[in-house]
């Protein structure tokens, strides 16, 4: 069995479709915390499993022997780092042939906060001694073509990180075929891979793609961070995680979001998909 946690999210959602269309529904089990959110899982023949990472004693039955596991990393920040140990306790306590865990690209390299409750799991997996493959994922298109809306309302790109800044994202339904890839072919044990987009990308070359495509100017609204923060937090975002976000913004003005290995690609065997792609799909839901 092919074991998915988290599977309700968007990017479970994806590694799950993906998962159907390589190998038969009855070998993939889902971990999720509501059912209700299942049913179409269960509808396609996929055995769903109902544990919650905040409450361990739910995760005792979650895994069996032998089963691959997919750790999708929880959506609580600040509260990841116990929700990922106990699901990696429980994996243990099952012995489970393979755990992969979506963690963050550059691993321990990355010295922004967003990315220290990964390092944290990362360590406390590799401590633990199952078998374990590292899926450092980076940036999504999405992050970005998911707000052109606010682009849209707003007339313009928000952002503190600095002019010529490079970010190498690719689109979730990429990072997903890369978890496909590793929990259907053998070989990946103890592995780490540095996942991310075949083009690396300016919030100006954003800003024109969105431009060209719209038929009207954006522009990239370049602000200092301090300013930033106060802008997301005026605009409903808590204040720690506006803290977090203006934090990534000066990973990127460093270059740590622009990394390119090409593991991506090869994962999933294709080019990864195309910024321009994603702004198309991005506009027709702002549009809608």
């Amino acid at each position: 069995m092919i074991v998915v946690t988290g599977a309700s999210g968007q990017l479970g959602q994806l590694v799950v479709e993906g998962l159907v269309d390589r190998v038969p529904a009855a070998q993939i089990a889902v971990v999720v915390r509501d059912p209700a959110k299942a049913v179409r899982f269960g509808e396609l023949g996929v055995e769903v499993r109902v544990a919650d990472y905040n409450e361990p004693s739910t995760l005792a039955d979650a895994f069996r022997e032998g089963e691959k596991v997919l750790l999708i990393s929880g959506s609580e920040v600040g509260q990841r780092v116990p929700q990922h140990k106990a699901v990696i306790d429980a994996a243990k306590a099952a012995n489970v042939a393979l755990l992969g865990y979506t963690s963050i690209l550059g691993g321990p390299a990355a010295d922004f906060e967003l990315a220290r409750e990964h390092q944290i799991t990362e360590r406390y997996l590799i401590d633990s001694g199952l078998p374990y493959v590292l899926l450092r994922n980076g940036w999504y298109h999405e992050n970005y073509t998911g707000a052109l809306g606010q682009v849209l309302a707003n007339g313009g790109v928000l952002t503190s990180a600095v002019e010529g800044a490079k970010i190498a994202s690719a689109t979730r339904a990429d990072f997903a075929a890369a978890a496909v890839a590793v929990l259907t072919t053998e070989g990946h044990e103890n592995r780490e891979y540095e996942l991310s987009g075949d083009h690396a990308w300016t919030y100006e070359e954003y800003a024109a793609e969105v431009s060209r495509q719209l038929g009207k100017e954006v522009a990239v609204n370049r602000v200092p961070a301090e300013q930033h923060r106060e802008i997301l937090v005026g605009a409903g975002v808590p204040d720690p995680f506006a803290a977090i976000l203006v934090g990534v913004e000066d990973a990127i003005s460093r270059g740590l979001l622009a990394v390119q290995t090409g593991d991506l690609s090869k994962l999933i065997g294709r080019p990864t998909t195309p910024i321009a792609q994603s702004i198309t799909e991005g506009l027709q839901a702002a549009q809608a």
